[in-house]
């Protein structure tokens, strides 16, 4: 049955955890598959058609792994990437900034900012898409580019990082923002550096939004798994599994390495 098949998450390292944690805790009785692809970040710096290709081979892996849907939890390839696979895979996929679109234009602010990758913030992937339900609503972008960097080294406390975030800052605050998505699922881990900085109210963390949407559309297609037991977790990465593990201990303690998966046209 397809309730019972594996749910595909993946981004470029262990930035996708920050979904991946809210899904086990939403959904503990499905079975999952991560893949970082550590070898190819950060893919806020990368073509599109290497985001393509980095998608695709990612895509074909889970469609091998015969999961029931995909999660794109990458902000990057969600914006470069979907428009391009949508159509040519026949499976439900599940991408990140589109699926927290709606759900953001309905926010009762007028003011909205956005932090993300360079790729991401040169697409107006979050502008244009906010602006297909809410015309009203002003998106202010700006790229971020050492922030990925930073979490996948684990340099989150280093005084150098705090300076790095209070730049950031310091030129979205020109914006008069109401609220700031954190348009990178790497960017959740600086959340302390930037509450301290700001506060709390501001920051909106879309992978809280995106679980949520991705339980109520399985829910909604009957999809879910419907076993009362603790689903299985399975993860891979393109390289380095052993730092992996490390840095994934921000977020999600890891019981064993991932395994390491590479793809030859990567």
């Amino acid at each position: 049955m397809i309730n019972n098949k594996k749910i595909g998450v993946y981004d470029s390292g262990v930035g996708g955890l920050t979904v991946y944690e809210k899904l086990k805790k939403l959904m503990p009785n499905e079975n999952y598959i991560y893949y970082g692809d550590l070898k190819n970040q950060p893919y806020g710096e990368k073509t599109k058609d290497q985001l393509i290709q980095y998608a695709e081979d990612i895509f074909k892996f889970f469609i091998e792994k015969d999961v029931k849907c995909i999660v794109m939890a990458c902000n990057t390839t969600s914006a470069i990437a979907y428009e391009a696979l949508k159509d040519k895979y026949d499976i439900k996929v599940y991408p990140i900034v589109q699926s927290c679109a709606n759900v953001l234009s309905l926010l009762e602010i007028e003011r909205l900012g956005v932090f993300a990758t360079p790729v991401t913030i040169n697409s107006h992937i979050y502008k244009n898409e906010i602006y297909k339900y809410n015309k009203e609503m002003q998106v202010f972008e700006l790229a971020c580019p050492e922030w990925v960097k930073i979490v996948e080294s684990n340099m989150i406390n280093a005084s150098s990082t705090i300076d790095c975030v209070k730049k950031y800052l310091d030129t979205m605050k020109q914006n008069n923002p109401d609220k700031i998505v954190l348009g990178c699922t790497h960017y959740p881990y600086l959340r302390r550096v930037l509450v301290n900085i700001w506060g709390d109210d501001v920051f909106i963390d879309p992978s809280i939004i995106f679980s949520n949407y991705i339980k109520y559309d399985l829910e909604k297609h009957n999809m879910l798994n419907l076993s009362e037991n603790e689903g299985t977790e399975e993860f891979f990465v393109s390289a380095n599994p052993n730092e992996f593990k490390i840095a994934a201990k921000m977020f999600y303690e890891l019981k064993n390495t991932p395994t390491l998966v590479e793809f030859a046209g990567v």
